[in-house]
């Protein structure tokens, strides 16, 4: 499923992991940032392979390089709900399932060819151990996770489908014609014909 690629040709993703490692937390120093990254390897998936699968525990992270991936799940009457987008610069997994090692809710799967940088959750723990400022960018992490949670949550309980659509446009411009309309109706809890509806309406 997966091709591992020499970490040596590919200085720049790894610039772009330390990069994004330095936004969340920027005291990061580079001793610790070489710490995190002494078993990561990099990935290349083609589009519509598994990264994760529902019920298996996660040994590894995947922070996104390039490519595009979707959670989902299939719920009680078989169908596909499609929960996150996963875009550049943004990390692939179930998050809660990952740090508590317990098997995935969902899986994750690749709407495009994607390149990976694949972080072992033995080495994320050891650097925690290590280097307390490494144990702050995991409550970092955390912190955002939450966040997102509830901004997720609240989008449902606070707004209509509309609003959820204009929001969603708003804040991912980016990938708004990488996805198919059945995978965002699907995120945004609507028909796809009321998708469409929408759209003609805002158009």
């Amino acid at each position: 499923m997966e091709m591992e690629i020499e970490t040596e040709n590919n200085i720049e993703y790894f610039d772009a992991y330390s990069k994004a490692l330095r936004k969340v937390c920027p005291e990061l120093s580079d001793e610790e940032i070489d710490f995190m990254f002494q078993n990561i390897t990099i990935i290349k998936l083609k589009a519509k392979e598994l990264y994760v699968k529902t019920n298996e525990i996660q040994d590894n992270l995947a922070f996104c390089c390039k490519g595009l991936l979707r959670s989902f799940y299939i719920n009680d009457k078989g169908e596909d709900i499609t929960i996150a987008f996963i875009k550049e610069n943004n990390y692939a997994t179930d998050y809660s399932a990952f740090i508590s090692q317990t098997p995935s809710t969902f899986s994750i799967e690749t709407l495009e060819p994607s390149l990976l940088i694949n972080v072992p959750y033995t080495s994320i723990k050891k650097s925690y151990s290590e280097f307390k400022t490494c144990e702050k960018y995991g409550r970092l992490v955390a912190e955002r996770h939450l966040i997102k949670t509830q901004n997720r949550i609240n989008e449902f309980l606070f707004n209509n489908a509309e609003q959820r659509y204009i929001n969603f446009i708003s804040k991912n411009t980016d990938i708004l014609n990488r996805i198919s309309i059945t995978h965002l109706s699907s995120f945004l809890g609507i028909k796809r014909q009321t998708l469409t509806r929408i759209r003609k309406k805002l158009l």
